[in-house]
């Protein structure tokens, strides 16, 4: 028996008991429900050990493009670890911190996506749930609070508990982690079941640099009554990790060595589908209560369509491997887990897409749609319909479920829609490939074609195999892994980013702090007026008060020296809140002629960092005079304040349900992506112009104030994104004073949290013009538009576009060409103004006329063609047809420059003379170039189209391709004679064997 003091309990001491640590009974701990064991680990922390209920961030991370979702508890807290928290937002204040967090892991460095199915444990949707302190509590209140939550609240048994902690790594230098294992003794771990292990295991690092630091991690026996230290962190199935507690006391700076951290902090992370099993007493997740439900509504889904059928795909049984057979019960756990991934990801605006976050959700929504209609047999549609229970089991906790469940249905029915009619596309094109040439000799089917499946049309690459293996082909695998490998390293480099940029690290930051720096103040960039409609800007003199060369701060750079210069004042703007930074550059006082260009403009934890190569020294407490490129930072302002006139025109048109999905505001245009079922149509798009119009021209006053963050929030129709917001915050509104606004104003206008750099009239806008719409995912559509001179130009490009499209419209239902000339000069005139309106800025709902109309130019152009060029094959066959009668084989030349003509003068001899083997050329004089089209009778068993076609023209040099029955080509020859002679005797050869 012992008694334990803890000493930073809530602020008083807390005595705990050994009883607290229940008895080594070997017992089960009691089934709790998995709402309760997640409100459970909730209320501990928060209730009886002072920790803030901080909610889940949404999956897509914020500002951290290293990430493709938000994989850990951790994510959204990293700006409090990295210490480049806005010092003015309530995140800056957190010290005791829980939460359960949204977690993806479906691509980047941790995915489990292909692993999902196969076993009962990986997933690529998970909750978890976590406890954090920043600078407060450190080992032993984090390992004691940990051990009474499992053993006291949760009832897990001791004597199933197991515990690692860190062993030291002399490589590194660092010493074993002596302080937790003692803290577990004093517990009362028996030290047989206190196990050290190495960095792999027990040593967790943010990344390549950042902070980092020992971790210990509990265990549990699922089989209990032994002694199971031997199956610790070695993958064993009977002996899980369920909660891992990291100590951050380290900084890894670039050149890999080891700092202490000025302030420690922990960071624990603990799966809750794992810890529900443990205390529901599943070896598999998907027996608990967070699976069983969709487990049954995934069997009720296929019951229902199955009645009429005579097989029926059972009840899901747990199986795995090869007890699995047909993986029926693979298929269960994938359509069980990635639907959640499907409804959590769709729900917080990531939609399968293309690219990045949206293509690994693309892969996880075909590779759902795969096993529910190939194994389960399931109609389409079954999918979607399990919405509802993933928001019944989870829209308590992110009500965010239960708000989009109708648009999360609607998405992923469209994008199975759009999957299986892919399927048949690719099924097609497989077939057309393979017609095109015999496999059956060893050639290999192109991985080109193969890769574009996968590519453009998601069509899997295994799907590929197996519908070749059918066939008896394979596909050239060398050829493919290297197009793959290919894609992977653009991939990787898009990724990648720009990482030029100088970004104080954790430990300059808190030498500024521990040196008595204040942060930048950087109100000036607020502080510019209007003077007979001319903005003026503040001049700003500033003091040097940190250098940063990349790795520490230092006292003085020289010349050509690249670093990061931290002034007391500045009135540049950051790039924040999706606008550009500001640009122009700085003097040091006593040379005023050597510039100091400022190459970005960063914020970190308070501090504005003016990235500079410096022109000359430049020391600490130097003077320097500011110089801002007014007109780059004029035209910023124009665009954001256009951009948030434009958020409040869509919400006009489309409906409030409406909501920004990401923007961004340079100076010379703007773009702004938000939901919505599908592109605008032209209606739509004139109406938003028009808003936007009125309010441009009304030459509204732009009122911005700072707002307790409370207060701001409660203001009716404001908008706000995913972000974290500073307290105070800046609100921005249009025509009605942010004094005026609170929840009872009726007024409908643009109000807006936001940080940006604003006009003070609306009229300086001048115009602003969508010059681009369209559906970047299923229900995310991106907007870009410009304004002031860029949006005249572009109203005076589609006025002039519109006048050429009404002359060709003119000519085109007129009075007939006078010949087929006439006829392919006006279609290619379609051509090319088609091209020029998809090309040109100018006002989108105009393209989308024009597009409109020219397509409809260009069937009635395609249409002449087609009937002049079919008058004049019937005259040039007619005439063969007087030449040579109704021979069974026709090998002849034309004189033609359109292989159109060519094929519809075979066609009709060929109609004219059914069983005949038909083959013309055509010889090009000025260029030796030849054309070749053939045709042979439907039971032509000795001679195909394509085989005769392929044959001339490889004798000419060139190359041809088609069916069975017709095929074309082209070549070169400069004797046409020998050319006809030479087909001829090949199709006579062919024919008589």
């Amino acid at each position: 028996m012992f008694r334990l003091v803890l000493r930073r309990f809530s602020g008083s001491p807390l005595l705990l008991s050994a009883r607290s640590c229940r008895s080594f009974s070997g017992s089960p701990p009691p089934e709790m429900p998995a709402a309760l064991v997640r409100s459970t680990f909730l209320d501990f922390f928060r209730d009886q050990h002072g920790h803030q209920l901080v909610p889940s961030s949404p999956v897509r991370p914020r500002g951290d493009p290293s990430l493709l979702f938000v994989n850990a508890g951790m994510n959204q807290f990293k700006p409090v670890f990295l210490g480049t928290a806005d010092p003015r937002s309530e995140m800056s204040s957190y010290q005791r911190v829980v939460n359960t967090q949204k977690c993806v892991r479906a691509g980047g460095k941790h995915n489990d996506l292909d692993d999902v199915g196969r076993d009962v444990y990986h997933h690529t949707f998970f909750e978890m749930l976590g406890n954090w302190s920043f600078g407060d509590y450190f080992k032993e209140e984090a390992c004691s609070m940990a051990w009474s939550l499992l053993t006291m609240h949760y009832g897990i048994p001791a004597d199933r508990l197991y515990v690692s902690y860190f062993a030291g790594d002399a490589a590194s230098g660092l010493p074993a982690d002596e302080e937790t294992r003692l803290i577990w003794l004093e517990i009362g771990v028996p030290p047989g079941r206190l196990l050290p292990f190495g960095l792999k295991e027990n040593f967790w690092e943010m990344g390549d640099s950042g902070p980092c630091g020992p971790c210990t991690e509990i265990h549990y026996d699922h089989v209990g009554g032994r002694n199971a230290a031997a199956l610790v962190n070695a993958n064993s199935p009977e002996v899980v990790e369920i909660w891992n507690l990291v100590f951050m006391q380290y900084n890894r700076e670039v050149d890999h060595s080891l700092q202490q951290l000025p302030r420690f902090s922990v960071d624990t992370g603990m799966g809750l589908e794992r810890l529900v099993s443990v205390l529901q007493g599943k070896r598999s997740n998907y027996d608990t209560d967070l699976f069983t439900p969709l487990l049954h509504a995934i069997h009720q889904v296929h019951q229902v369509h199955q009645v009429h059928q005579r097989s029926k795909v059972r009840p899901y049984g747990g199986r795995t491997g090869s007890a699995d057979q047909m993986k029926v019960d693979t298929a269960y756990r994938v359509v069980a887990d990635h639907v959640r991934t499907l409804s959590v990801c769709i729900a917080d605006g990531i939609h399968p897409g293309m690219s990045g976050a949206e293509l690994v959700l693309r892969r996880v929504l075909r590779r759902a749609v795969r096993f529910c209609v190939e194994v389960l047999q399931a109609p389409q549609g079954a999918l979607a319909s399990l919405v509802p229970t993933v928001t019944h089991s989870l829209g308590d906790v992110y009500p965010e479920l239960h708000r989009e469940a109708d648009r999360i249905q609607d998405v992923i029915n469209e994008n199975e829609a759009h999957f299986l009619s892919s399927l048949q596309q690719g099924s097609r094109l497989i077939h057309r490939t393979l017609l095109r040439k015999d496999y059956k000799h060893g050639d290999f089917f192109p991985a080109s074609v193969a890769w574009s499946l996968h590519r453009d049309l998601g069509f899997p690459l295994d799907l590929v195999d197996l519908v070749l293996e059918e066939r008896g082909v394979q596909v050239d695998r060398e050829e493919l892994d290297r197009l793959v490998a290919e894609n992977q390293k653009v991939s990787s480099g898009l990724q990648s980013g720009d990482q030029s940029r100088l970004m104080l690290d954790v430990l300059s930051l808190a030498d500024l702090q521990r040196l008595g720096v204040p942060p930048t103040d950087d109100g000036l960039k607020y502080q510019y007026r209007l003077d007979k409609d001319r903005y003026v800007f503040p001049a700003c003199s500033a003091t040097v008060v940190g250098l940063y060369d990349g790795q520490t701060l230092v006292s003085e750079v020289t010349e050509g020296q690249r670093c990061g210069v931290v002034l007391d004042q500045t009135c540049f703007y950051s790039e924040q809140g999706g606008q550009s930074q500001d640009r122009g550059y700085f003097t040091r006082d006593g040379s005023q002629d050597v510039l100091y260009p400022v190459e970005a403009v960063i914020l970190a934890g308070g501090y504005v960092v003016h990235q500079v190569t410096a022109a000359d020294n430049l020391k600490t407490g130097d003077q320097v005079q500011l110089h801002l490129d007014q007109v780059h930072r004029l035209s910023c302002m124009v665009n954001h304040t256009a951009t948030h006139i434009l958020n409040f025109a869509l919400r006009t048109v489309l409906g409030r349900w409406v909501h920004q999905r990401g923007s961004h505001v340079s100076a010379e245009r703007l773009r702004f992506d938000f939901s919505v079922k599908s592109s605008l149509d032209v209606s739509q798009l004139q109406q938003v112009d028009r808003c936007v119009h009125d309010i441009i021209s009304a030459n509204h006053i732009v009122h911005s104030q700072e707002l307790p963050l409370q207060e701001a929030r409660r203001i009716k129709g404001l908008r706000t994104v995913d972000e974290v917001y500073p307290d105070p915050v800046r609100v921005v509104s249009v025509s009605v004073a942010v004094s005026e606004l609170d929840d009872e104003t009726d007024r409908e206008t643009s109000v807006e949290l936001c940080c940006g750099t604003h006009l003070l009239q609306t009229g300086a806008i001048e115009d602003l013009l969508i010059v681009s719409e369209r559906q970047m995912v299923k229900g995310i559509s991106r907007i870009i538009a410009v304004t002031g001179r860029e949006a005249k130009q572009a109203r005076e490009e589609g006025h002039m576009l519109s006048q050429d499209v009404d002359s060709l419209s003119a000519r085109l239902t007129g009075s007939a060409p006078s010949g087929l000339d006439a006829a392919q000069r006006l279609a290619k005139e379609v051509g090319v103004l088609s091209d020029a309106v998809d090309n040109t800025p100018i006002p989108q709902w105009q393209c989308r006329d024009l597009q409109s109309r020219l397509r409809a130019l260009q069937r009635t152009s395609n249409t002449t063609v087609r009937k002049l060029e079919t008058r004049e094959a019937a005259v040039k066959a007619q005439a063969l047809l007087e030449k040579n009668g109704w021979k069974n084989l026709q090998v002849d030349s034309v004189e033609t420059d359109s292989l159109s003509i060519l094929m519809k003068t075979v066609n009709q001899l060929s109609a004219a003379a059914p069983r005949s083997h038909v083959m013309l050329l055509a010889h090009q004089k000025h260029s030796g170039k030849v054309l070749c089209a053939c045709q042979v009778p439907k039971d032509s068993a000795a001679l195909s189209a394509s085989d005769w076609a392929a044959a001339v023209c490889r004798h000419l040099g060139g190359a041809a391709g088609g069916s069975v029955l017709v095929a074309k080509g082209t070549g070169s020859s400069g004797d046409i004679t020998e050319a006809l002679r030479w087909a001829e005797e090949f199709a006579r050869q062919e024919t008589q064997r």
